[in-house]
């Protein structure tokens, strides 16, 4: 994880600015106090990367030499996170890439060029970056182990998608019959009937016997199954259509066998490390966050409780809060797009499967909802509100306790007329909001910028 530049950084010997690619970064160096640059190559071997520290090391006394590069994961970034006189700034590649525009408008560039930008925004701008704490072993694995399920998962759906698209075309019964086409007992009947006349040809108790001997139990459901697969009717009989899609759709179930396992094996490690995690307990109490979402909240937070101030900073870093432009008398609030993605989706799949274990987490969703806000918004604006409430039981490592939010929440309902009543009448205007699909527009003359921000996220 990273985290802002502190008030006292340490006394830098040097700022260093590595452009990588796959055989041979560029890098430029500028010593502390001195406006000339050194530029060279480094090799990506473990043996180059190790000597070139080193000489950094003994070239400036082992003093912390500060070091800006395009990645926030990577092999360059872990090996050079090894050696404690290196100070990691990772930069976003959108920051770089719009610096070198504003820069460099005719959009000419080079590695070496890449590297002085880079070198540009520490040197100038360190005071919006952030430099790399590394978070305790036990939490970077797991966020890499919940991240990596989550790739799988999806790949996995891709390929259920691709099978999907073979068997519409000539046995479309199967997605019918079948609630999950990645589920073991879709890839052992498709192996064994994969058509709908090899599967009209077998004999109905055989096919019965193979549902229950792989755990398809319902005997209404079976019996379903035999009466639709008696009448079905095949969509094609074209040898030249059918052939080629059995043989992929072979291929392809054989891919999902294999990221299941895949699957399975990092859900057993993430089980693993969560065990023995001393934070595990305080994400797992919260409604609806199982062996799936517990692990990604936990790894969504860290353990490292000085990286942010308040929610409000892991609101908007996440995503999760809105943006706010404003111009003249106009403000626009809208979706925020910059944001680490699978940290975003981990607070918005967690509010999303909370409206099914919490009521008034639910009741938020249904009013939201009844304002017109559509599902994704209505989530959003529940996830703005689970953060609040997850960063205060991380902070003061306490488990969440439902019936002490809801008094809580009561009694600040109990106070809000008494504090309206208070409030000054709005002021006339000629100018009339308008709404956007995307965002929503105001007049400055109604509203003041921060309380146009408020009404949107006044429910939280």
């Amino acid at each position: 994880m990273s985290e802002p530049i502190p008030a006292a950084e340490p006394d830098y010997a040097a700022f260093i600015a590595i452009d990588w690619a796959d055989r041979q970064h560029a890098w430029v160096l500028q010593v502390s106090g001195s406006t000339q640059r050194e530029t060279g190559q480094l090799e990506h071997t473990p043996e180059a990367i190790e000597d070139w520290a080193m000489q950094l090391a003994t070239r400036f006394a082992g003093r912390p030499v500060a070091v800006a590069l395009e990645q926030a994961r990577g092999a360059l970034l872990y090996s050079l996170s090894r050696f404690e006189h290196l100070v990691l700034y990772p930069i976003h590649p959108s920051t770089s890439y719009n610096y070198r525009k504003a820069m460099f408008p005719s959009g000419s560039k080079d590695d070496p060029k890449d590297a002085a930008i880079l070198l540009d925004l520490l040197t100038l701008h360190r005071d919006r970056l952030r430099l790399l704490r590394a978070d305790t072993a036990p939490t970077r694995k797991l966020q890499i182990l919940v991240e990596k399920r989550r790739q799988l998962v999806d790949e996995r759906t891709a390929q259920t998608n691709r099978i999907t698209d073979q068997l519409k075309m000539y046995f479309p019964q199967v997605l019918k019959w079948f609630d999950s086409l990645h589920a073991p007992i879709v890839a052992a009947f498709l192996q064994r009937w994969p058509t709908l006349p090899r599967l009209q040809k077998e004999a109905p108790e055989a096919v019965r016997k193979f549902f229950y001997e792989h755990g398809s139990r319902s005997g209404e459901r079976i019996e379903k199954r035999l009466q639709e697969a008696a009448k079905a009717q095949a969509l094609i009989h074209d040898a030249a259509v059918i052939e080629p899609g059995v043989l992929v759709v072979k291929a392809l179930l054989a891919m999902v066998a294999a990221l299941n396992e895949g699957i399975r094996a990092l859900e057993k490690a993430i089980e693993d490390v969560t065990a023995a995690h001393p934070d595990y307990s305080i994400f797992y109490s919260f409604p609806g966050a199982g062996p799936a979402m517990a692990p990604r909240l936990l790894a969504a937070f860290g353990t490292q409780r000085e990286r942010y101030a308040s929610a409000s900073e892991l609101q908007s870093f996440s995503g999760i809060a809105p943006v706010m432009e404003a111009s003249g008398r106009q403000c626009w609030v809208h979706f925020r797009w910059a944001c680490p993605h699978f940290l975003r989706q981990t607070f918005h799949e967690y509010a999303a499967a909370s409206v099914q274990f919490c009521d008034w987490a639910r009741v938020f969703y249904q009013e939201q909802r009844a304002k017109g806000k559509e599902h994704h918004a209505a989530i959003r604006a529940l996830a703005y509100k689970w953060i609040r409430i997850l960063f205060r039981c991380w902070q003061s490592r306490q488990p969440y306790q439902e019936q002490l939010y809801v008094a809580a929440r009561e009694a600040r309902a109990l106070a809000l007329p008494s504090r309206q009543q208070n409030l000054p009448a709005p002021t006339a205007s000629h100018g009339k909001p308008t709404s956007r699909k995307t965002g929503k527009a105001q007049d400055f003359a109604m509203k003041t910028i921060g309380e146009i921000l408020k009404s949107f996220m006044a429910e939280a």
